[in-house]
C-alpha cells in the first residue's frame, strides 16, 4: 500500500481521506495541532517549520504533500536531499509562497497577468508602470483570502508596509468576473484539466462557485488550458494546479493567484465531476494514471460556509434540502472562517445558485429561504 503523508490537517487534508480510502492509499497527516479537521488520518501532531519533527514524519510515508503551502521551502529541500518525494517541488512552491518571485517567473515564460512592479519606498515612477492610484497593495510573502491584500487610492495607506519591507504594486484590473482553472498533472507527464469555474468574492473570499462558468468561448477555454499547462509544465507541478484569473471586459484573461494544491474553488467537482480534486492531486503524486474530469451534471454550485456554528444546524434543516450535499470541515467557531460548503447539481445556474444560497441562509437562520423554499 502506498503511503502518502500530508502536511497540515486542515479541510483539504480532511477531503483527501474518502479518496485515500477509494484508492487504497494509505493517507497520513501532519497536523498542527491535536483534533484537526483532519484528525481521522493524524499520525503526527507538530511543528512541520521544526526540520527533525518533518524529517520523522517523511520517513514513515513514501510520497509529502500539502494541505497548504506555509512550509518553510529550505525544509521541502532538505527533504529531498534526504530522498523524499515532494510533491510539489520546493521550486514550484516558491511561486506560491513570493508573489513578486510569482510575477518575474510568469512574466519570463508569457503568461498574460495585470500590470505590476514591486517597490520599496514611495516611487511616483514605479507607480505610473500600474496605471497609477487607485491600485493593489500586496505582501509579497504571506496573506491568503483577502489578508495582505489593499486597494489603495495614496501613498499613505501603503506606508505602514513599506516601513516593514518591499511591497508589490499591480494595477486595478477593471475585470467582468474572477474566474479558476483547476488542472492536475503527474511526474510521467500527463495533464488534465477540469472546465474553468466562476467564483464570486465576498469581502476578498470566495463566497459561491459556479460550475461552468458561463459564456466562456472557445478561444477563452483553449487559452486557460494552454496558461495552466504552461505553468504546470514550465515549474515542473505535481498534483492539482488552481489558477485563479480575472476575465476582463474585453474576454481577456489575467493570472491572478496561484495554488498548489486542491482548492476552494474545486469543491463544487466532487459532485459534478467524475473524479474529484481530491482523488485526482493523490492519483498525480503517487503517479497514478489521472481520472477523468468530464462533469456528471451540465450545472454545479458550491456555497462556503462562515464562522463555525451554522454547520451544527444541518440536522435540523437538512430535511427541507435533501437535494444539497453538505460537507462539514469540523472545525471551532472563529468570524469569517470557512466552517464547510454547500454543493447543488443541476440543468439550471440561477435554480443551482438559489437552491445553494436558501441553504446556507437557512443554516444562518435567515428568513428569505423560507419564503422562496417549496
Amino acid at each position: 500500500m502506498v503511503r502518502v503523508g500530508v502536511v497540515g490537517g486542515g479541510q483539504l487534508a480532511r477531503m483527501m481521506i474518502p479518496a485515500s480510502i477509494n484508492l487504497g492509499i494509505d493517507l497520513r497527516v501532519f497536523a498542527e495541532s491535536k483534533g484537526s479537521s483532519a484528525h481521522l488520518a493524524e499520525s503526527t501532531v507538530g511543528d512541520s517549520a521544526n526540520m527533525a519533527e518533518l524529517l520523522a514524519f517523511a520517513g514513515t510515508v513514501d510520497v509529502v504533500t500539502f494541505d497548504h503551502e506555509h512550509v518553510p521551502l529550505e525544509n521541502l529541500r532538505e527533504l529531498e536531499k534526504q530522498g523524499t518525494r515532494v510533491f510539489p517541488p520546493p521550486e514550484a512552491l516558491a511561486l506560491t509562497h513570493d508573489k513578486s518571485l510569482m510575477r518575474a517567473e510568469l512574466a519570463h515564460i508569457g503568461i498574460p497577468q495585470p500590470l505590476w512592479t514591486v517597490i520599496a519606498h514611495k516611487n511616483d515612477e514605479e507607480l505610473a508602470r500600474v496605471g497609477g492610484f487607485p491600485c493593489v497593495a500586496k505582501l509579497p510573502i504571506g496573506g491568503y483570502d483577502g489578508k495582505g491584500v489593499r486597494e489603495i487610492h495614496s501613498w499613505d495607506e501603503v506606508q505602514d508596509w513599506l516601513e516593514a519591507g518591499p511591497v508589490l504594486l499591480e494595477e486595478l484590473v477593471n475585470f467582468k468576473r474572477e474566474l479558476s482553472q483547476l488542472s492536475a498533472r503527474r511526474p510521467s507527464g500527463d495533464f488534465l484539466t477540469w472546465p474553468l469555474v466562476e467564483t464570486r468574492q465576498e469581502g476578498g473570499v470566495c463566497s459561491v462557485v459556479i460550475s461552468p462558468a458561463a459564456g466562456i468561448t472557445e478561444r477563452q477555454t483553449a487559452e486557460a488550458h494552454d496558461i495552466a499547462q504552461r505553468i504546470a509544465t514550465q515549474f515542473s507541478v505535481v498534483g492539482v494546479l488552481a489558477v485563479e484569473m480575472f476575465e476582463d471586459f474585453d474576454g481577456r484573461v489575467l493570472v491572478n493567484e496561484l495554488a498548489m494544491r486542491p482548492h476552494n474553488s474545486g469543491h463544487v467537482l466532487t459532485e459534478q465531476s467524475v473524479t474529484s480534486q481530491f482523488e485526482q492531486h493523490l492519483r498525480a503524486v503517487i503517479d497514478m494514471p489521472l481520472g477523468s474530469t468530464a462533469l456528471r451534471e451540465p450545472v454545479g454550485v458550491m456555497a462556503n460556509i462562515f464562522g463555525g456554528a451554522p454547520v451544527e444546524k444541518w440536522f435540523g434543516v437538512s430535511g427541507l434540502f435533501p437535494e444539497v450535499k453538505f460537507h462539514s470541515y469540523q472545525k471551532g467557531y472563529r468570524p469569517g472562517r470557512k466552517a464547510g460548503h454547500l454543493v447543488v447539481t443541476g440543468e439550471s445556474v440561477t435554480d443551482s445558485v438559489l437552491l445553494a444560497e436558501q441553504a446556507r441562509d437557512a443554516l444562518k437562520g435567515e428568513e428569505p429561504w423560507d419564503k422562496h423554499h417549496g
